[in-house]
């Protein structure tokens, strides 16, 4: 748990990051050169003979999926609804972990459900907003790729890994970045809009570190962590970024003097739901 905590913790203060700094960036170029930078800061770690026959394409193909068609959708969302349903649409994540697991192993944990139906809970009761929502298909469409595509990547690193308990990480993790940006720069060439793709110096800065940490770092961690962890421990962490980011913005960015005591109330309950639903996963006996 304790990998899925610090990214956790990381990508709660990045959120308040994008969301300020890089406002008015090309978002698929802002995706491509992240995925660049984690993918040639783990470049010199690769060691292409330790990798395991036959898992060169498949660790490709994962980062394909996980990050490339995760950051891709996800982004290409905020076209066609906005992005507080863009979060409130990403919640079905952690029941497609769980779902996608047991398929995979041809078993039911209903633990594991619960457990993620939990956190879901608690992050709509954060997320929900008020007023019609309208047309919004394409837009929870896309969202709903991305979970997939997530929720896949996640599972499936978690059980090549366990096949493969003697392979580092370190060593073959720059296969999966390989995937992911192929996917990125494929998108930024069709659909980026190149006139909002200049940068200033902090705007650079911002990158780097989003680049190194938020999705280097942070990438590498989620997916340690998802193997050393329960299915449904994995599925309740996906929302638990949701209080942590919701706390980042209000007293590290300032946003406390623009919340409604309501909002504050619906922060406690739903961070009180996703704790819940970790331990709930943590006392299940399973160890898959």
């Amino acid at each position: 748990m304790i990998y899925l905590t610090i990214v956790s913790l990381i990508w709660a203060f990045s959120f308040g990051l994008i969301g300020n700094a890089l406002l008015g960036v090309d978002s698929i170029f802002v995706a491509t050169i992240r995925l660049s930078i984690a993918g040639l800061a783990f470049l010199p770690f690769l060691r292409w003979s330790k990798v395991p026959s036959g898992s060169h394409l498949k660790l490709i193909g994962c980062g394909a999926v996980q990050f490339g068609v995760m950051y891709v959708s996800y982004i290409k969302a905020f076209q066609y609804i906005p992005s507080h349903l863009v979060a409130l649409f990403s919640i079905l994540t952690p029941l497609y972990v769980v779902t996608i697991n047991d398929l995979r192993q041809r078993q039911f944990h209903r633990k594991y459900l619960y457990a993620a139906l939990l956190s879901i809970a608690g992050a709509a009761v954060i997320k929900a907003k008020s007023g019609s929502i309208g047309s919004i298909w394409i837009g929870f469409g896309l969202m709903q790729i991305a979970g997939l595509a997530f929720g896949f990547g996640q599972v499936y690193y978690r059980d090549w890994k366990r096949a493969h308990p003697t392979t580092k990480d370190s060593q073959v993790f720059g296969l999966l970045y390989v995937g992911g940006i192929a996917v990125a720069v494929l998108s930024c060439a069709l659909w980026s809009d190149w006139e909002q793709t200049q940068l200033s110096s902090k705007q650079l800065q911002v990158l780097l570190y989003l680049g190194l940490v938020a999705s280097g770092l942070g990438f590498f961690l989620w997916n340690k962590g998802a193997a050393l962890c329960r299915a449904g421990t994995l599925a309740a962490f996906n929302n638990a970024v949701v209080p942590l980011a919701m706390a980042s913005s209000l007293f590290i960015f300032g946003e406390i003097s623009q919340i409604e005591s309501g909002a504050l109330a619906r922060l406690l309950v739903g961070s009180a739901c996703i704790v819940t639903a970790v331990l709930i996963a943590e006392k299940t006996p399973q160890q898959s």
